[in-house]
């Protein structure tokens, strides 16, 4: 019996890290980006509703795929179970980081040519 694979992933958008829970991941066919689809929410059935997770399933309703660049996912871990999906702010210094090239010029050469 094939156990199904959770995903779990962790990108940033707009000053907040979302951590969501899907059960396809892929290189996706749009150049530059990580597909996420099957996103996998808790149950319904407890009595105690987490809020955080509340949003963030609001937030994702009604959406079959999502196309992350990958200059915002942090981290993709195959997990065993699932876990709360939420969305935290991100803690550190008020100087965001410029976005680098992702993939290098022939010769793996950046710079210009002497």
């Amino acid at each position: 019996m094939a156990s199904s694979h959770i995903y779990k992933i962790l990108f940033v958008n707009q000053g907040k890290v979302y951590e969501v829970y899907a059960r396809n991941v892929s290189h996706g066919s749009l150049f530059g980006f990580v597909e996420i689809d099957e996103l996998v929410f808790g149950e319904r059935s407890t009595v105690v509703l987490d809020p955080s997770e509340e949003r963030i399933k609001a937030e994702f309703a009604g959406v079959k795929r999502s196309y992350l660049p990958l200059q915002s996912v942090l981290r993709i871990d195959e997990v065993r179970k699932q876990g709360a999906s939420k969305i935290t702010t991100l803690e550190g210094s008020n100087v965001t980081q410029f976005p680098a090239p992702i993939f290098a010029a022939p010769g793996g050469d950046l710079g210009p040519k002497k």
